[in-house]
């Protein structure tokens, strides 16, 4: 299956951009940069550390994990909320799976919060909140099944995501939405396995919402072993 996002756009002249480096030292085992609208995906191993650059700002990165050895095992919003007893991710949170098994853990953090509430964008949900006109813009749903197919993921492996970079505040009355992000150039997260799992990342390709603030930038992907 090759995607219909269309990968290498490029940022709005003068765009500040920067690459920063690990959140967490060690001896780099990976470092992959990931074009505005492209989809990106690595096995990292237990006890690694992956580091994820939103070079531009504001850079939605949609994110799934699945335990490497066994994908049915993938990573569970309400199992990872439930736990924690909180609605954001931060520093500490631990990334839970369908079975309430750690996946991951937030080691490292610049931003305050982190979402996992708000869901990736598709071509359907897209056409839905934003009108019929922009039912040709693919997203990360799109990506998803791109990047899943190499590993033998498909439309039933799915679910529901991370959204790292994106700011969607919760209100006391428990209304969401998404809203201009919190992040800057060269902020970083890192996440550290508990074991091996398989990371796939969608670097937003979105212009309807200010998830990515209506400039698609790069990602760097940086693993270390501390």
């Amino acid at each position: 299956m090759t995607s219909s996002v269309p990968v290498g756009a490029t940022s709005a002249p003068g765009s500040p951009l920067d690459w920063s480096e690990p959140l967490v030292p060690g001896e780099v085992v990976l470092d992959e940069r990931v074009a505005p609208n492209a989809s990106w995906s690595a096995v990292v191993r237990a006890g690694h550390v992956l580091t994820i650059v939103d070079v531009g700002g504001n850079q939605s990165g949609d994110c799934l994990i699945y335990n490497a050895a066994d994908t049915e095992e993938r990573y569970s919003v309400p199992d990872t909320l439930a736990w924690q007893g909180n609605a954001y991710v931060r520093t500490g949170t631990v990334l839970r799976s369908n079975l309430g098994n750690p996946l991951m853990t937030v080691v490292g953090n610049e931003i305050d919060r982190q979402d996992t509430i708000g869901g990736a964008c598709s071509k359907e949900s897209n056409t839905l909140r934003y009108g019929h006109h922009v039912m040709f813009h693919h997203g990360c749903r799109e990506n998803f099944l791109s990047e899943g197919q190499k590993h033998g993921l498909g439309l039933r492996d799915l679910v529901s995501n991370l959204n790292w970079f994106m700011n969607v505040p919760v209100e006391a009355d428990g209304a969401l939405g998404i809203v201009d992000g919190m992040s800057a150039p060269g902020k970083r997260v890192a996440v550290r396995p508990d074991t091996d799992v398989l990371v796939l990342v969608s670097n937003c390709p979105q212009m309807n919402n200010p998830c990515n603030d209506f400039n698609p930038t790069p990602l760097r992907m940086i693993v270390v072993r501390p």
